[in-house]
């Protein structure tokens, strides 16, 4: 599935572990509780997704595009986050434990899990 446009596709419990996403299209797709663990999502534009509860623990997000993401109650424990956009993203009551957030960027509008510290994890805050 990689490079594929899945802009806008229902893929709302979709089991997709260990898939290869990168540089896949899914903006504005709908992934609510869908499973993504250890899935490769480097590269990929899932600006405006919805992936409320879903299970992305493992996963590589390296350079992905999360603008205006649901990432609501999300599994990201172990995630590869590296140089991710988080602008606009919404990560309230997300598992970011053990997530590798280097270089990640994120702006004021951005929702954190309650007490987490994004800049001692790493993400740079972008005006």
């Amino acid at each position: 599935l990689a490079s594929c446009d899945l802009s806008k596709a229902d893929l709302n419990e979709a089991d997709l572990s260990k898939a290869n996403l990168s540089g896949a299209d899914l903006n504005g797709a709908f992934l609510d509780k869908a499973r993504l663990r250890y899935a490769d999502l480097s590269k990929t534009n899932l600006d405006g997704a919805n992936l409320n509860k879903a299970n992305l623990h493992g996963a590589i997000l390296l350079e992905a595009n999360l603008t205006d993401t649901n990432l609501r109650g999300a599994d990201l424990s172990g995630a590869n986050l590296n140089s991710t956009n988080l602008s606009y993203a919404n990560l309230t009551e997300a598992n970011l434990s053990g997530a590798d957030l280097n270089g990640a960027t994120y702006n004021t509008h951005t929702q954190w899990p309650n007490g987490f510290d994004p800049v001692a994890a790493g993400a740079i805050l972008k005006s």
